[in-house]
Formats: C-alpha cells, structure tokens, sequence
C-alpha cells in the first residue's frame, strides 16, 4: 500500500506542470517517505525500496525525516511557555524520540523557542518605556524581572537531577551573537540601564542586587565594560540625588563630611575618584551661575564656601575653577582696557579694579590673566616689527611696544596690585637699580652699554616706574630675542637717517636718550644682564672687526696700524683682550691663506713647518688636516726619492708626525702606501737608467729602492725577466762602494745567489768589470 501511494503521487508529480503544485506533491512525497520509515523502522531499508524505484537518495530521506520531524517538534513546543512544568518537558522530549529528531536540532529548536518568548518581553518592555504613561518604568522593570526569572528557570531545570528525562536544549539563554544583536544593542542597554535605575534607586548596592544584574548582562548579551559603563552612569545619578538631598540637611550637620560622603560611596559602591570629579562639577555649574551677572556677592561667596566645606573639594581645585571661569571675566574686562581707542582712562582704571577685587581672584591669578592678555598684545607688536620693510620701520614697531608698555601696562599693573604711583615707587626703588649696576663694572668700558644708563637730567625727565615682571622670555626663542635686542641698539647708535642722492644716506636725529628705551626692551624681552651683556659685546666686537680688517687687509701689524687700531678700540670701549684676541684672528686668518696658497704650490716643507711652530702658531688652526697629511706625503715621497738609501723610522713615524699634528697610525699608512709603489717602480727606473748608461743615477736609484724596502721590506726578491740586467744592477752598485748591509739586502732583493755575488765581486776587484751595452741587453731579452 505504501509504495502505491508512492506510485500515485509520483505519477501526478510527473503530470503537473504547475510549480506549486509540482512543491506540493514534493512535500507528500516526503511525508509519505518519513511517515513510511515510522511505520516500518529499522525493516524500511529493504522493505521499502525508494532508491530502486523512484531515484531517491539517501541524502533525500534524510531530509525528508528531518523536515517532517522538525515540523512536528516546533507544533509540540507551542505548548512550552515561560511557566515551565516538568510533565510537559518529558512529553516534549517523548515527542521528539518518536519523531525520530536528534538531540542537537532538538536542542537548537528549544533555545530559539525560548529565545522567541524573551524577545516578546523585551518588546512589551521597550513599547511601555517608550509609550511615557505613568509608571511606565515599573511596568517595564516587571517585564524585565519577568526575563530574568523565566531565565533563572531554565538554568534550575538543566540542573535538575533527572534532566536527562527533559527535553534538550534548556540552560540560560544570551541574546549575543545573534545576526541583529548589533541592531538591537541600543534598545537592550535601555532596558538594561532602566532596570538598574529601578533597582539601585534606594541608593544600596549588594549582592542580591548585582547578581540579576549580571544575569541580565548576560542574557542581552552586553560585553563587561558596556554593562560597567551603563551601571558607572545609573550610580552617578543616584549619588547625585542623593546628594541633593541631604546637602541642606544630613551633610550640613554631620561633623564629619568626609565620613559621610565615604559612607554614601561605600553603599552605592561608587568610585571615590568620580564623586570627587562629581563635586568639582557642581561647584563648577555653581560658580558660572553666581558670576553670570559678572561679579561675586558676599552672600554668593560664603555659599561658595559651603559647597567647597560640604563636598569636601581641595582648595586647589577650587583655585583652579575660579581661575578658569572668574578669569575669562577679568580676561575680558583687561582685553577691553588695554585695547581701548581712548586710552586708559579713568574709568577704565575703575573697572579694572572693580573686577580684580569682586571676583574673588587670587593675586597670582589676576597677574597671570592679566600677563597672557598683554603677552598677546607684545606679540602683535613683535610680529609688525618682523614685517617692517627696513631697520627704521622695525625700530619704530619696537618704539610704539616700549611706548605700550611704559604707558598702559605699568600703570594697570600697579592699579590691579593696588602699589604706589609709578613716579613714588621710582624713588623708592633708584638707589636699588644703581646698586645693581655695580655687578656690570667689568664691562663698563662699553659705550653702547654705558648708555643703556640715564644720567640724572635724563632720570628727572623720565620720572616713571616700568614694569618688569611681565615678559616674553617664555614666547619666543633667545635668539629671535637677540636679534630684536640688536637691531634696536643699532638704531641707537645710527638714529634715524634720510637717504640723499648717489644711493647714499644720512643721518637727520639721533637722541641718546634712546639707549633708555632700549633698556627697557631688554626688559621688555626678557634678557638676563648676561645676555644683554653679550649682545653689547658682540656688537661692538663686529664693529671693532669690520674696521680692523680694512687696516690690516695685507695681514701685516706695523706699528702705525697699531696706534690706529688702539684709537678705535678707545672709542668704542673694548677691552684690550677683546681687541687683542680679533687682531690676533685676523692676521691668523690672512696668514692660514697664504700658507694654504704656498702648500698648494708645494712651497711647505718641514723646515717651514717648524718654524711657524717656534713663532707659537697653533698649526692645527692654520692648516687643514688634509693639506698637513698633503705636506707630509710630500716630506716622504722627497725621503724615498734622494737617492741616500736612508730611512729613519723615528724621525719619519714620530717627529715629522708630532711637528704636523698627525697621528702615528696614520703617518704610517701614508708611508707604507708610497713605499710600495715606488719598490717596484725603483727597480724599473734603474733598468731604465741603465739602459741609457746613467751609472750614477742608477746607484741613487737604487738606494732609493733599499729606502722603500726599509719602511716596507719585501718578503721576496723582485722579479725581473733579465737576470743579466740584474746583475749590472747590482756591479754597479758595488762599484759605489756601498755599506756592506746595504749591498747584502741589494743582493737578496736583486735575486742575485752567493756564487753570482761572488764572481762579480773578483771581477771588479781585477778592475775588468764588464757591463754589456744596451743594444747587447735587447738582443738578449729577445
């Protein structure tokens, strides 16, 4: 009968052209094969012949139990709500065995039943936060608690002692990982977020309320820091509240206020560190609300005080915050004083003063506010200054900031510091300031310098005290400060000038009264005595050189030119040492160039060398290390050219290295790499000169080749292809009568054996030496 069925629902499969229909008859084609293997069970393998007559694969039927199994299970779990009872989990699992599902897609359908249910909760949940009817975050927590509780459910149920019996898949359940868990984060974190608040709202944070928490974290799937961060921010609010209302009462009474916002953080379990950075906030909020109307009450400021008494804040912190938010009034209040078109007048001076005393300001806030304001300013006239087209223009920008600093900035500095008139506190402080000057006496001999001091006419005309605690050494880098420094003292010195006809200029004023001011920028600047000293120095000293090497252009000091020179170092005030020390460079100048100049031409030798040595010139600073090896090449190449067949080792590696400061390895390498050149180039240019019958320029040749041997000795004899000539060679040389260490070493290098060395000897001492002619030598060799 079954396989009939079968034969009838493929037939009408074969007939149908219609596609669903051809599906439906698909479906009871499988149904019939899954219902088929129920009835007949392990026999259906050859009871049943699918394969045989219908094509059916293996892979088929099990799709087709599978499916059809499926199918019936989740119709079963329907009956599976969050009310778990253990009956109807043991018929969901005798169900499953009958439907022949395994345990694995068993336990996946459970969990994605149950995980349907959770979802319904969370949207019940988020539809009553988002709905905002009254108590709608009770009615949405209690849907929250119910998740939680059917959660706990499960993980009691898989515990169970005969949880075998039960239907597979049960455990606690987590929204993480699923394909829309990035989708639906936001709305979790809400619930999540809604649920603490509602359960940490007492202010208490234990066990029993952290551990459905992190079931519930884990349920939505939130990572450790997400979850952290989301609780952080529910605790703060609360501490927050908590602390509202108890600031007036509880915390205004207690003794101790530490104790009891330690105790608040300890029940909440609120990190110290944050509610510290809580109450900096809320004195913070308090102090932009209080000085909105920009000043500070008496009342204002004792409420002040009780916040800072009450949320126990450092005084440090409460600097910093008035610093911040009471100096942006005063910052404001300054900007419009020194920038003001008319000037600092006396309303201005009043509102100045005003707001440094009502804004509860410390001194040494006021004084920074007020320096970063006029430092600003500084810079504007700096940078005008740096644009100028010419020294002039750049003088006057420097003129107009000393200006800006004598007339608004001191004055509203002595104001905000509440000191004496400037022109009373220049009394007060003369005999001081002249005190320090006694600390320049050493360079009091500088013109330039010595005017930077008035005199009493030019004190009682500028009766006014400059201020100098505000500065730009920390703006801008001591060499641009210098620069500035010089370029006003060459003003000084030059004034002002008019440019006439031939492309010449002229001077049209020039006051003294100048180096005063240019004092003051020093100050201005922030220059140390010190520096301004050295820009002084330097000054003068290029001065003093621009003159000096007009007069000794030829590198010779007469005595008429020394006269001249000292009569120029008078006027300019320059210490004898100084001038002495520039003439002295100077003429070692001209002379290291004429030396280099005479070393390029080979005119330098060792005898020179020492000479320049004895006359105390440092020889280190006249001559390059390049140009001395060069001379000492040159020493060595005139040694193993002379033709005496000398070497000494200690006047070569020792003495002529120390008089040109060369060091000893280096003097030797030098030696070694010319005298193995010019080994083998001896011997070819004593052949050489044999051959053309120079006997005398032989014999020097040849005791240049014994020179070469003795700085670097050969480990072999030379090799030549005509051993006669060899042997001229070396008659030759005995005929000079040489030194007997002198011919044996010839004799090795040579290649010449005893019993050759011998013969020749007899003969010359017969006196019938016999050399043959070059033409003789040729044929030979050929």
């Amino acid at each position: 009968m079954h396989m009939e069925i079968g034969r009838r629902i493929y037939r009408e499969r074969l007939e149908t052209s219609d596609r669903d229909a051809d599906m439906e008859q698909r479906r009871a084609f499988q149904k019939l094969i899954y219902v088929s293997n129920l009835v007949f069970g392990d026999q259906s393998a050859f009871l049943l012949p699918w394969k045989r007559l219908f094509g059916v694969t293996e892979s088929q039927i099990d799709i087709a139990m599978r499916e059809n199994a499926k199918s019936l299970y989740a119709s079963q779990l329907k009956s599976i709500g969050r009310g778990l009872d253990i009956g109807t989990l043991i018929d969901v699992r005798r169900a499953q065995l009958a439907y022949k599902l395994s345990d694995e897609m068993a336990a996946e359908m459970f969990r994605e039943h149950v995980k349907k249910l959770l979802e319904e909760n969370i949207s019940s949940a988020l539809d009553i936060l988002k709905s905002r009817i009254p108590d709608s975050l009770t009615q949405a927590v209690e849907e929250v608690k119910s998740i939680i509780r059917f959660n706990s459910l499960l993980t009691i149920l898989s515990k169970h002692p005969e949880a075998d019996r039960f239907a597979r898949g049960l455990g606690p359940i987590s929204l993480g990982g699923e394909h829309d868990h990035d989708r639906r984060a936001d709305d979790l974190k809400i619930l999540y977020k809604a649920y603490a608040t509602e359960v940490l709202s007492d202010g208490i944070v234990d066990d029993e309320k952290l551990a459905p928490l992190n079931e519930l974290r884990n349920i939505f799937g939130l990572g450790k820091r997400e979850a952290e961060g989301i609780l952080s921010d529910v605790k703060a609010h609360i501490y927050r509240r908590t602390l509202a209302k108890a600031f007036n009462t509880e915390l205004a009474s207690v003794p101790s206020k530490a104790a009891f916002l330690q105790i608040l953080c300890e029940k909440l379990q609120f990190d110290p560190e944050l509610a510290s950075k809580m109450h900096e906030e809320i004195y913070r909020q308090k102090l932009q609300q209080f000085v909105a109307d920009g000043e500070l009450s008496k009342e204002e400021v004792e409420a002040l005080m009780a916040f800072q008494v009450r949320l126990c804040i450092p005084q440090e912190t409460v600097d910093a915050a008035h610093t911040e938010i009471c100096g942006q009034l005063f910052e404001k209040v300054v900007k419009e004083a020194i920038a003001s078109v008319d000037g600092y007048n006396a309303d201005r001076r009043e509102s100045v003063k005003k707001a440094a005393q009502s804004l509860n300001l410390k001194m040494e806030a006021v004084i920074a506010i007020f320096s970063k304001a006029v430092r600003k300013l500084f810079l504007s006239y700096i940078q005008s200054a740096k644009e100028a087209g010419n020294p002039i223009e750049t003088a006057k920008e420097l003129k107009k900031l000393i200006s800006f600093n004598t007339v608004v900035v001191s004055e509203l500095l002595a104001d905000i510091k509440g000191e004496l008139s400037p022109t009373v506190e220049t009394e007060a402080s003369s005999a001081a300031s002249e005190s320090e000057d006694d600390d320049e006496h050493e360079w009091e001999s500088l013109q330039t310098l010595r005017k930077t001091r008035p005199d009493k006419e030019l004190k009682e005309k500028l009766r006014k005290s400059i201020q100098k605690e505000i500065t730009l050494k920390d703006d801008i880098p001591l060499r641009d400060r210098t620069e500035l420094y010089e370029k006003y003292l060459k003003f000084c010195i030059t004034g002002e000038t008019t440019n006439v006809s031939f492309g010449t200029a002229i001077s049209t004023k020039k006051d003294d009264a100048e180096f005063l001011m240019l004092k003051q920028l020093g100050d201005i600047l922030g220059l140390t005595r010190k520096e301004v000293q050295d820009v002084h120095i330097k000054f003068t000293e290029k001065a003093f050189v621009q003159q000096a090497e007009v007069i000794l252009a030829d590198g010779q000091l007469t005595e008429a030119k020394a006269e001249q020179l000292a009569k120029i170092q008078k006027q300019f005030g320059l210490p004898t040492e100084n001038a002495q020390k520039i003439i002295k460079g100077i003429t070692t100048t001209k002379l290291s160039s004429a030396i280099e100049i005479s070393v390029a031409r080979g005119q330098i030798g060792i005898r020179e060398v020492r000479d320049l040595r004895k006359a105390n010139f440092q020889l280190d600073s006249l001559i390059a290390e390049p140009l001395r090896e060069n001379i000492y090449r040159k020493i060595v190449e005139e040694i193993f050219s002379s033709g005496t067949g000398d070497f000494d080792e200690e006047e070569v590696y020792t003495k002529i290295p120390a008089d040109l400061i060369i060091s000893a390895e280096k003097a030797k390498s030098i030696v070694q790499d010319i005298a193995k050149v010019r080994l083998e180039n001896s011997l070819v240019q004593a052949i050489a000169l044999l051959r053309q019958k120079k006997r005398d320029d032989v014999f020097s040749t040849l005791n240049d080749l014994l020179a070469c041997d003795a700085a670097v000795p050969a480990s072999k004899p030379l090799s030549w292809p005509t051993p006669g000539e060899l042997d001229d060679l070396y008659a030759i040389y005995l005929k000079g009568i040489p030194k007997p260490e002198k011919l044996s070493r010839l004799q090795y290098l040579l290649g010449i054996s005893n019993e050759t060395a011998n013969r020749i000897r007899d003969v010359a001492s017969e006196g019938t030496l016999p050399i043959a002619s070059a033409e003789e030598r040729e044929e030979l060799a050929f």
